[in-house]
This record gives C-alpha cells, structure tokens and sequence, in this order.
C-alpha cells in the first residue's frame, strides 16, 4: 500500500491558504498532526484563533480537497480544532496575568458607537468559542453596566487584593460603575486620579484565562489611552468611526496615536454606515459613505466592515441584552460577528509572544 512522506502532504497544504487569514496552513502553523498510511490521509488543523460550525467545514473541505490531489492519497480525513495563544504588543509591555491578547476598542471622538460596538464585538468573539472579557476604560462615562444588564451588581474581592470580574452572556466584565453609582454619582476626579483608577481595573482584575480581553477606550488621545499603553500589552487597536469627515478627522488621530506608542491597527470599523428605514426599506447614507474605506488606504490598515444606523440596536444595547445575544439570526449580528472573526484574524496574523518560552535574566554578584 502507498505511503505518502509528511513533506509531500505539507508542500500540499502550502498551496491551500486559509481563508481568513490568507496565510497557508503550513506558514500560518495551524498544521498539526499529519501522516498518511495505506493511501489514508490524516490532519488535525488548529487555526490560531477561534473557529467552529460552518467555518471550520470551510476549512475542513479546503485541506481534504488539497489532500486528496495528492498522488497516492485515496482517502483524507480532517478534524478541525481551535488554541488561541498569546500575540507580540508593544515593546516593553508585560503579560497581564490570565489574559492572552489585548484589543483597544476606540474612537477619536464620542457619539460614534464605540461603546456599544465594543460589547458586541466582544459577545461575538465569545459565540466563536473564546473566552473573552471586557474592560470598561472610560472612569468618566462608563456604560457597560447598563450594556450587559449588570446594573447594581458589585463585584467581590476574594483575597482581600484582587477584584473578581462579573460575567454577563458568557463575557467576563470590568467597570468603574460596578463600584459606583454609575446613574447618579459624577466622577469628578483630575486626569491623574483617573488614570490612577483605571491602572487599578488594568492590574487588579483577576480575569480567568481569557483568549481576548475587549477594552472599550473612553473618546480621544488622552491619559487612558497613554495609561493602557503603559499598563498592558495590547495585541492591537481597533478604530471606530462613522464615514462623517469630522469623525475621520479624530478618528485618524487615534490611529496615529496607537502608532506611536507602537501598538498595531487591526483595523477600523465604519459605525452608522447606512440608515434604512423601518417603513419603506428607503436606504440613506446620512453620514456619508466611504469614509473609513478612504482611511484604511491611507493609511495601510484593514477594513474591518460597516455597520448600519438601527434603532434596535440602541434598543438592544440599552436593555442590557446586545444585538449579539437577544437577536442572534439578525443581519447586524451577523456583521458584528464576522467583525469579530476579521480582527481575530488579524491577532493570528500577528508574531507570537515567546516571551515566556525564556526564563529571566538574573544579574547577580558571585563571590
């Protein structure tokens, strides 16, 4: 019976890329277990980000089509699983414990669904099989109590030092709301009071292995922008803006930002795209169109994708039960997910973080 080697079937699947990232299996190392006895081919894939249902039969029927063109190989059998692992942030930034990759959600200016597009992007990440949280960064506006239906709820601290995150919809989240009262209480506080509370929420948070941790940024290019560059390692940011050219404006500022601190771009989301009306179905581009489009090429950076004006997605997001979760089959939930799977594509693109492959380096004075 025929025997296929191992590098026959790998210079295969280095012509099959994978349809999310554009990277080969074999470059992009998601090819795991591989042989072939007895003219049966046998692969294990593991993307490096999360993948389940129609998604991995994509790739599944990729590889086996590949496989099966090979000389020699009569049968090919492929089992699709998924391990997200920890990606290159900026230089300098150390691991936060229990949490593998950071993504900033921001906007140059306020008004344009950053907040609500975050959590949804975070329950989406969540519905592909990772385990995500959400870190509320804006101490002066926080809104993610209201978003998750967390309302009143007050997270615990179970040594005495850390704070235990609550879980909403399957995401772990983080607020300055849950410690105050977030529908009464103004938080005057100077910039540096501010930014010392959100260092707090970033190191003592005691999050649960999570693959992502969504962090929803308060407008502009501030202190909790520098505190998060400081504080945590942050895998990459993604813009959120509406096509307006004022809103482009600020939002090509908070590109320019993270770019110099030397954190990535994943990409940049065009929030209230287009409006279509509950009644006629009319389509209008109130903002404009092709505004975050013309950013990207700029500017180098992915397109993420748009999202349209929908009341029920205010509706959703002020109920405590986003789009994602309370209306799962709609069109906007599935343009939040495959949000979702782009910039989780684009982590898996990223260097991997080998930091923790090598042992620290200790300086010490021998006699």
């Amino acid at each position: 019976m025929t025997t296929v080697s191992r590098e026959t079937l790998e210079a295969a699947l280095r012509t099959a890329l994978d349809p999310d990232t554009g990277i080969d299996f074999v470059t992009g190392k998601a090819v795991r277990a591989l042989e072939c006895e007895a003219g049966r081919a046998r692969l294990t894939l593991e993307p490096g980000y999360p993948v389940r249902g129609e998604r991995a039969n994509a790739l599944r029927d990729v590889a086996k089509a590949v496989l099966l063109a090979v000389p020699g190989v009569t049968e090919a059998t492929v089992e699709v699983t998924s391990r997200i692992v920890a990606h290159a942030a900026q230089r300098g930034a150390k691991r936060l414990p229990g949490v593998k990759n950071v993504i900033a959600v921001a906007s140059g200016k306020g008004g344009v669904g950053k907040s609500t597009t975050a959590v949804n992007l975070a329950l989406a990440l969540a519905r592909e099989g990772a385990r995500t949280g959400i870190l509320d960064a804006d101490i002066y506006g926080p809104s993610l109590p209201t978003m998750l239906g967390l309302a009143g709820r007050v997270p615990v601290s179970p040594d005495g030092k850390g704070i235990a995150p609550l879980t909403a919809h399957g995401v772990e989240a983080m607020s300055i709301g849950f410690l105050t009262d977030a529908m009464d209480t103004p938080m005057i506080w100077r910039g540096p009071m501010a930014a010392r509370a959100l260092d707090q929420l970033i190191c003592d948070t005691r999050w649960s292995d999570l693959d992502y941790l969504v962090v929803d940024m308060p407008p502009g290019t501030g202190d909790a922008q520098l505190t998060l560059a400081q504080k945590a390692p942050v895998t990459g940011a993604v813009i959120v803006t509406t096509p307006q050219d004022i809103a482009l404006i600020d939002a090509r500022k908070g590109l320019k930002m993270f770019e110099k601190v030397g954190i990535a771009i994943l990409g940049v989301v065009e929030n209230m795209s287009i409006h279509i009306c509950a009644h006629c179905g009319h389509t209008e581009h109130i903002f404009g169109a092709g505004g975050a489009r013309k950013l990207c090429a700029a500017h180098g950076a992915p397109f993420l994708g748009s999202l349209p004006l929908d009341a029920r997605i205010r509706e959703q997001a002020d109920g405590g039960n986003p789009t994602v979760v309370s209306a799962p089959d709609s069109p906007a939930a599935s343009l939040y997910r495959d949000i979702a799977r782009r910039v989780a594509a684009e982590i898996a693109r990223r260097p991997r973080d080998l930091s923790a492959r090598f042992p620290p380096v200790v300086v010490a004075r021998t006699p």
